[in-house]
C-alpha cells in the first residue's frame, strides 16, 4: 500500500525521539515505590500518549486510587534532567526528515508541550525543520489526543484537507485519534520501547499500515524508488 500525501503530521515523544522508554519506565518505578506495583509495559500500555487530566485520569484508574502525593514533583525532576541531557532520536528519524521534498508542509503533533518539544528538536537538530508548526494537546486544542482535534487543527494551520494527510503515530493512543480523522495513518514501531506485537495493536486500532522502521515509512509514502 502506498499514499502520496500533501502532508505529514508527526508525533513526538516515540516518533522522532526517544523518550517513551525512560519516561514510560520513570512512571513505572515512582508508582512502584509509591505501593502500586507497575512494569513499563504496563505504563507504555495504558498511559503512553496521554497528557494532562487524560493521563492522571488513566493512572487514577489503573491504580484504583487518587494519584500519591509527589508526582508531579517527580514527574518535574525527570523532565528536567530528560530536557538537561537532552534526547536521542529514534532511529532513521533525523534522515528521513532531511530528506523530505522541501515543499512538502510538515508539523509536530504532540501531547507534550512546545518548550519539551522545541528543546528536543534543537537536541537532534530538526527545529528548523518544522517552523512554527508545532502543535501541542495541552495548549492548541481543548481536547487532546485520543480526540481528534489536534490533528484537524495542525492540517487547518498547515491548509491542506487531513484526507490529504500522513500521520505518524506510534502510540495506542495516538492511533486512536487519528484513525478518527481520515487521514492516512502509519503506526511506527521503530522506537525502543515497542514490543513484538505493537505493530498488531496499532493495526486493530485503525492504523491503516505498520511500519517498522523509517525506510518501511518512505517507501509506504513513495519517497523512494
Amino acid at each position: 500500500m502506498t499514499f502520496r500525501p500533501q502532508a505529514i503530521l508527526f508525533d513526538f515523544d516515540g516518533v522522532l525521539v526517544e523518550s517513551e522508554e525512560a519516561g514510560n519506565r520513570h512512571v513505572a518505578e515512582w508508582l512502584t515505590e509509591a505501593g502500586h506495583p507497575t512494569t513499563p509495559i504496563d505504563a507504555m500500555t495504558h498511559f503512553m500518549g496521554l497528557s494532562g487530566a487524560e493521563f492522571i485520569g488513566a493512572i487514577e484508574r489503573r491504580i484504583g486510587a487518587p494519584m500519591p502525593a509527589g508526582f508531579a514533583a517527580a514527574r518535574e525532576i525527570e523532565n528536567e534532567r530528560a530536557l538537561r541531557e537532552g534526547v536521542g532520536e529514534v532511529a532513521g528519524a533525523v534522515a528521513f526528515v532531511r530528506a523530505l521534498p522541501a515543499d512538502l508542509p510538515r508539523a509536530i503533533v504532540s501531547s507534550s508541550r512546545t518548550p519539551w518539544i522545541e528543546a528536543h528538536l534543537r537536541h537532534i537538530g530538526l527545529r528548523d525543520a518544522f517552523g512554527d508548526h508545532l502543535y501541542s494537546g495541552q495548549e492548541h486544542v481543548a481536547h487532546g489526543k485520543p480526540a481528534p482535534d489536534l490533528y484537524l487543527h495542525a492540517a487547518d494551520r498547515l491548509g491542506v484537507e487531513i484526507g490529504d494527510c500522513a500521520i505518524i503515530e506510534d502510540s495506542p493512543v495516538g492511533v486512536t485519534g487519528a484513525a478518527k480523522t481520515g487521514a492516512f495513518v502509519i503506526g511506527l514501531c521503530a522506537g525502543r520501547h515497542c514490543a513484538t506485537d505493537h505493530g498488531v495493536r496499532l493495526r486493530a486500532l485503525g492504523a491503516d499500515v505498520v511500519a517498522a522502521d523509517f525506510a518501511a515509512v518512505a517507501g509506504v509514502l513513495g519517497l523512494v524508488a
